[in-house]
C-alpha cells in the first residue's frame, strides 16, 4: 500500500463540510514600482503554499484557483484549474508571475480593480455552465482576493465606486490585501525602498467611513511568512452552514427540570497534521500512526545501528508553551536500561537524568529539541522535526512533537479583558456547580465501548455480504467522472498555461494611460 492509498488515521480532522470550500480567484497588482518590492515575497509565499496544498491527502481544502495579473491592462494568467494534482501547472503560473517586469512607474487605471472583479464573476459563471453540476456541488459562490502595494483605503474606495451597480450575488467574499512596503532603508542597501504612502495598519481600519458589506481590508507585512498566513486561511473549513459543536453543561439550577445549558461552538484546526503529508518525508520519530514507530536506522556501509538523536536547542518557560501547537501521541522518555552498558556508566546516566528532571521542575522549564538525521541520510535536504520535552513528578520526560512554520494555520484568538456580564456568569457558575470535582484524573474509570466496536468490525470483515446494509446500493454506483473542456482545442501556447474553460470575452476595459 503506497502513501496515496493508505487509510487516513482516525485522529486526523476530516470535516465533511470541506466539500463546500469556495473557488478562489487571486488578482495581483503587478504595476511598478510597487511590484518590484513585493514580487519576491509574494511569489515565494504562493509557491510554498501551493506545494503544501497540493501534497495534502484527505479532503480537498482548496478546490479551484484562478489568477489575474493587473498592470495597465488585465490579463488572466490562470483560468480555473483544480488544485489537487496540478502542482507543475500552478508552479509554471507562479514563475510567469515572478517574471513580470517590475521596473518603471505605471499607475493602472482606477477602474481596473473593479473591472477585474467583474471579469472574475464572469469567468465563474462561464465555468459552472461548462462543467457538470456534480463537479461543483456546494460551490455556488466564489472568493476574490486582491493583492496590492497601493494604499488599501484607496483601493476599497475604487471598488465601492466601480461595483455599486454590479450584481454580486455569487461573490461570497471580496478581500483587499494591502502589502505594506514601508521600511527603514539601510545606507549600504540598494534594495527597493519604495514607500506606500497613506497606508493604514490593522488598527486604523475603524477610521474607514463606510465599507461595503462584501469588501474586507487587511494589511500584512511584506514578508513570505505573513503572506503565507493569508493563503493558509483558505485551508480552514469554510462551510459555515451550521455550528460545528454543541457543548452541553448541566442545568444551571440544581433539582430543576430545566434543559442543559447548550453552548453552540465552531471548531478550527490549529495546524495541519503531518499524517496528511506523503510518506516520503523523513520527519524522525513521529507518533501519528503505527508506521511512525520504526526501528533505528542502519548504516548500509558498516551495518551499525544508530539511535535517534535529539539536540536540545532552547529552554522554554512552561507557561509560554501553547498546547495547541503540539500534535500526535506523546512518548515517555526514561533512563536507559540497555544491557550493553557497564554498571558505572548506567548509574551515572541515571543520576544525570534525575538531575535534569529535578532542575527542569524546579525552574518550571520545558526543553525544545531538534531531531538530527542519521549519518549519511542527506542532511542537506532532510526535513527537521522539533519536539518539546516536559518533566514529570516521576523520573521521566514527556516527548511531544511540535508543529513548525509550514504546518501552522492562522489562529487569532484575542484575550478578552472585559468582565463577563452578571447574568451569563451566574448561569455558567451554577451549571458547573452540578459537576463532580475529581482531584486526580484516573482514565481507568472511562469506558469507551471500544471492545464492542472492534467485535462488530471483525464480524463485518468476516461476513461482508451478510452484514451489508439493506439501503446500500448493489452493485455500488460508479462516480461521475468530470468532463474537462478545453477552449484551445487541447493545445497550449508556449509559456502559457492551458485554459480549462473557453476563453472569456472580457468586458470593455478602460483604456490605459
Amino acid at each position: 500500500m503506497n502513501a496515496r492509498n493508505r487509510p487516513i488515521p482516525s485522529q486526523v480532522c476530516c470535516p465533511t463540510s470541506f466539500s463546500r470550500q469556495p473557488p478562489r480567484i487571486m488578482i495581483v497588482d503587478v504595476s511598478p514600482p510597487g511590484w518590484l518590492c513585493i514580487s519576491t515575497s509574494l511569489c515565494e509565499a504562493l509557491d510554498n503554499f501551493l506545494a503544501l496544498t497540493c501534497s495534502l491527502e484527505g479532503p480537498c481544502r482548496l478546490t479551484l484557483l484562478s489568477l489575474y495579473a493587473l498592470n495597465n491592462e488585465l490579463e488572466c494568467l490562470l483560468p480555473f484549474v483544480q488544485v489537487k494534482g496540478n502542482l507543475s501547472r500552478l508552479r509554471s503560473c507562479v514563475e510567469e508571475l515572478r517574471d513580470t517586469p517590475g521596473e518603471g512607474c505605471i499607475h493602472p487605471p482606477s477602474a481596473l480593480f473593479s473591472q477585474a472583479v467583474k471579469d472574475s464573476l464572469l469567468q465563474f459563471k462561464q465555468y459552472i455552465r461548462h462543467v457538470p453540476a456534480a463537479c461543483h456541488a456546494g460551490n455556488s459562490c466564489i472568493e476574490v482576493a486582491i493583492f496590492t502595494s497601493q494604499p488599501g483605503q484607496a483601493v476599497v474606495k475604487q471598488l465601492e465606486a466601480g461595483l455599486k451597480d454590479t450584481d454580486l450575488g455569487s461573490l461570497q467574499r471580496l478581500l483587499v490585501v494591502h502589502i505594506s512596503t514601508r521600511r527603514i532603508p539601510s545606507e549600504d542597501s540598494n534594495d527597493c525602498s519604495f514607500t506606500a504612502s497613506g497606508s493604514t495598519g490593522l488598527g486604523d481600519l475603524e477610521e474607514i467611513p463606510v465599507l461595503a458589506a462584501e469588501i474586507e481590508l487587511q494589511q500584512v507585512d511584506n514578508d513570505s511568512i505573513s503572506l503565507e498566513s493569508v493563503f493558509k486561511t483558505w485551508l480552514h473549513d469554510q462551510g459555515g452552514q451550521r455550528e460545528h459543536l454543541h457543548l452541553l453543561l448541566p442545568p444551571a439550577l440544581q433539582g430543576s427540570a430545566s434543559h442543559p445549558v447548550c453552548l453552540k461552538c465552531d471548531m478550527q484546526e490549529r495546524l495541519l497534521s503531518p499524517a496528511l503529508l506523503p510518506g516520503v518525508l523523513d520527519l524522525g520519530a513521529k507518533t501519528e500512526s503505527i508506521r511512525d514507530f520504526s526501528l533505528p536506522v542502519k548504516d548500509p556501509a558498516s551495518h551499525s545501528v544508530f539511535p535517534h538523536q535529539l539536540t536540545v536547542i532552547k529552554a522554554l518557560k512552561s507557561e509560554g508553551v501553547c498546547q495547541s501547537v503540539l500534535y500526535g501521541l506523546p512518548l515517555i522518555i526514561r533512563p536507559t536500561s540497555c544491557c550493553h552498558l557497564d554498571w558505572d556508566e548506567m548509574e551515572m546516566n541515571h543520576h544525570h537524568f534525575h538531575a535534569l528532571c529535578h532542575t527542569l521542575r524546579s525552574r518550571d522549564w520545558f526543553l525544545l529539541a531538534r531531531h538530527e538525521p542519521p549519518p549519511g541520510a542527506g542532511a542537506d535536504v532532510a526535513a527537521f522535526s522539533h519536539y518539546v520535552l516536559q518533566p514529570s513528578a516521576s523520573l521521566s520526560l514527556l516527548l511531544k512533537p511540535v508543529a513548525g512554520r509550514e504546518l501552522l494555520l492562522p489562529c487569532h484568538m484575542p484575550v478578552s479583558s472585559e468582565d463577563s456580564p452578571d447574568g451569563p456568569l451566574a448561569t455558567i457558575q451554577n451549571s458547573l456547580a452540578q459537576l463532580e470535582e475529581d482531584p486526580v484524573f484516573n482514565p481507568l474509570c472511562l469506558k469507551t465501548n471500544l471492545y464492542q466496536q472492534l467485535r462488530v468490525l471483525q464480524m463485518r470483515r468476516s461476513h461482508p455480504y451478510t452484514l451489508q446494509r439493506r439501503d446500500q446500493p448493489w452493485p455500488p454506483e460508479r462516480p461521475v467522472k468530470p468532463v474537462r473542456l478545453t477552449g484551445t482545442g487541447g493545445r497550449a501556447e508556449k509559456g502559457r498555461t492551458k485554459a480549462t474553460v473557453a476563453p472569456l470575452q472580457f468586458a470593455s476595459a478602460p483604456k490605459p494611460f
